[in-house]
């Protein structure tokens, strides 16, 4: 379906938690990927053979909790070079990080082809809604 959404001309993004195998969807799609932090406690399941299929079309995200969370984050992107293979986001966990604190973790260490982004629809719907 994708591809086919590709063929017809439109733009086509997919985000997708980093554990599932991403080998099979068209590299014409934007893909956002998620790499689960540990506060997260979904950090185990993580599939980092994902990352030598990105292009730098697609983008990684990493949800931060804590300083910890940043710190591991860092790491994972140095270890595998992700920001010379796309656009990492770091975006706040909602009610729990503060988001000036990231901001400020993510100015002060400089990092090349980072942003930081907020969980929007956690502010315009209910925090446990899901689906949205």
């Amino acid at each position: 379906l994708m591809s086919r959404l590709c063929d017809a001309g439109y733009e086509t993004l997919l985000e997708t938690g980093g554990h599932r195998d991403i080998a099979k969807v068209d590299e014409r799609v934007h893909r956002i990927m998620d790499i689960k932090c540990p506060s997260s406690g979904e950090s185990r399941k993580n599939r980092y053979e994902n990352i030598a299929l990105l292009n730098d079309n697609d983008e990684i995200k990493f949800v931060v909790g804590d300083r910890e969370d940043y710190q591991w984050a860092v790491e994972i992107i140095k270890k595998y070079k992700i920001n010379n293979i796309c656009t990492v986001l770091f975006a706040p966990v909602y009610g729990v990080m503060n988001e000036k604190a990231l901001a400020d973790w993510v100015l002060k260490d400089g990092l090349p082809n980072v942003r930081m982004q907020l969980q929007i629809h956690k502010y315009i719907w209910p925090a446990e809604q899901r689906g949205v």
